[in-house]
């Protein structure tokens, strides 16, 4: 009776195997220095897999691996000539990757020939295409960055001055220069020039004039400073005298003073011959700044007011760690 019965398992599992191989690749390989292919093929479960390969240039091939995806080693050969009829049972339904590598100082040329044999009719036609999609892992790092806490911003005025500025004839000659230096982390500043009364006037004139017809806003954030506003890019108040005396103004940076005093020539930021002026500088430096005035009248001295206004933005920095994604991309391969 035991004799019956392994005789008919026997017989079974021949019928099981019966079945006529399928070819999945047949083909010549041009193989060069270094250089490795691979193949990715699906098996179903009670496959097997022939392998067929055969170095027909050169004396050997440097390694021939058969690999169920993604990284289960089920054979490899060494510096190998050909392989023949190699038979590997498949155990479940999966991907199978067969990769050559020619180890050699030449290139290579093979032949490979991979099949399948269903273990029955059922199986017959799995498909045995191989399919690729493209997945993305985010893993995420620690980094230190800055952040900012705060932002003061600060009006401040630098200068409120007047000066005589004696005529070209006074023997103690017709040339002042007033300096100031701009606070720090000052942004953007803005001066005003003014000769005499009509030029004094034309100042006090802006500062009704911001109080009057200002937007709530303005006057909140120019404290009522016609010059501030002018520096923070608000609405400017302030306008051209038409009469009155004028005054050549320079406004000059370090050794420049000197040459304006002594004659020579010098360079200069701003310039002009007003009897007032005013601008909006983004122009700082950590040296000083000055005010040349120089009175070309023959007989008439004049009294200058100098006003200088600097926007300081003072910035609370902190350190943080924060969480920063890091997107990895990898390929995939699976069976339909």
């Amino acid at each position: 009776m035991k004799l019956i019965t392994l005789a008919l398992l026997l017989f079974g599992s021949c019928l099981a195997h019966s079945q006529e191989a399928i070819d999945l690749i047949e083909s010549t390989l041009k193989l060069g220095i270094s250089e490795e292919k691979e193949f990715y093929f699906g098996f179903a479960e009670g496959d097997q897999i022939v392998l067929n390969f055969e170095v027909i240039k050169g004396k050997s091939i440097g390694e021939v691996e058969v690999t169920e995806y993604p990284s289960f080693t089920k054979f490899t050969d060494y510096e190998t000539s050909g392989i023949t009829n190699k038979k590997l049972p498949v155990s479940k339904d999966g991907i199978y990757k067969f990769r050559i590598k020619n180890k050699g100082l030449s290139g290579k040329i093979c032949k490979i020939h991979i099949q399948r044999i269903p273990l029955n009719e059922y199986t017959k036609n799995f498909n045995s295409e191989v399919y690729w999609r493209t997945l993305y892992d985010t893993t995420y790092y620690s980094k230190n960055e800055n952040y900012l806490i705060r932002r003061d911003t600060t009006i401040v005025n630098v200068m409120d001055q007047t000066a005589k500025v004696h005529s070209f004839g006074n023997a103690n000659g017709n040339k002042t220069t007033l300096n100031f230096t701009l606070p720090k982390n000052t942004k953007a500043w803005s001066y005003y020039i003014g000769v005499n009364q009509e030029g004094q006037q034309a100042y006090q004139d802006a500062v009704n004039d911001l109080s009057e017809l200002a937007s709530p806003i303005v006057k909140v954030l120019s404290k009522g400073n016609p010059l501030a506003s002018l520096a923070l890019g608000l609405p400017n108040y302030l306008v051209v005298a038409q009469r009155g005396e004028d005054i050549d103004y320079y406004i000059v940076t370090n050794e420049n003073v000197n040459l304006f005093s002594s004659g020579q020539r010098f360079y200069y930021l701003k310039m002009g011959k007003v009897i007032n002026a005013f601008n909006r500088m983004e122009q700082v430096s950590n040296d000083n700044f000055h005010v040349c005035l120089s009175n070309d009248n023959a007989v008439t001295g004049v009294m200058v007011l100098v006003k200088v206004t600097a926007i300081v933005v003072n910035e609370q920095w902190g350190n943080r760690s924060v969480q920063v994604p890091r997107v990895g991309e990898r390929r995939e391969a699976y069976l339909k």
